[in-house]
């Protein structure tokens, strides 16, 4: 079965991940598709649950051998992307694939599956609850959350190019709004 897509960006610390896990949680046939990095493993994350975490010279192998549907270089030497072999296994399973994906990765995923795919880009209410947002995380540091903050504010300008846009201030509204979203989606 080919199903479908569903897909939420947006800059570091809008909360897409909250709301990914709530609807995975409130959607049985809907399932998290688990990301590359060519990162290390962060304290409390685990292998093929958050991400697979693979070394920079595998990740490179891989995007040579064309195994990635969608794969960026975010940071130098700081890969992410998405497994072929994932969205297969998603389908296999008679399920829906949903995405946390940084904002060029989601419009890749758009782009190349079209009308399959729901784009939902999450904005934080301003910069300053980003900035606020990825203190608050405690695994950041001051040169991180600045190279973060930098780059949200030129992440923010895509926002138009996306299916949905969500405001993330009321944790409630936002995770009834994206329930609506991918509801009437997956119905249509």
């Amino acid at each position: 079965m080919d199903g479908k897509l569903i897909i939420f960006s947006a800059p570091s610390g809008a909360g897409k991940t909250t709301i990914v896990q709530h609807l995975v949680s409130k959607f049985p046939a809907v399932e998290f598709s688990v990301s590359a990095c060519s990162r290390e493993l962060r304290k409390g994350e685990v292998e093929g649950v958050d991400y697979y975490f693979i070394g920079v010279a595998e990740f490179k192998k891989r995007i040579a051998n064309d195994e990635f549907v969608e794969w960026e270089e975010v940071y130098e030497n700081h890969f992410y992307g998405t497994l072929k072999s994932e969205i297969k296994r998603i389908w296999d399973r008679g399920h829906h694939v949903i995405f946390d994906v940084d904002v060029v990765g989601g419009l890749s995923l758009k782009k190349k599956f079209g009308d399959k795919a729901l784009a939902v880009f999450v904005k934080a209410p301003s910069i300053k609850h980003l900035e606020d947002r990825l203190k608050k995380r405690g695994t950041e540091t001051t040169e991180s959350i600045a190279r973060r903050i930098g780059k949200a504010e030129t992440e923010m300008e895509y926002a138009v190019q996306f299916d949905a846009v969500l405001i993330n201030d009321s944790i409630e509204t936002v995770f009834n709004e994206a329930h609506q979203s991918v509801e009437s989606f997956l119905k249509s």
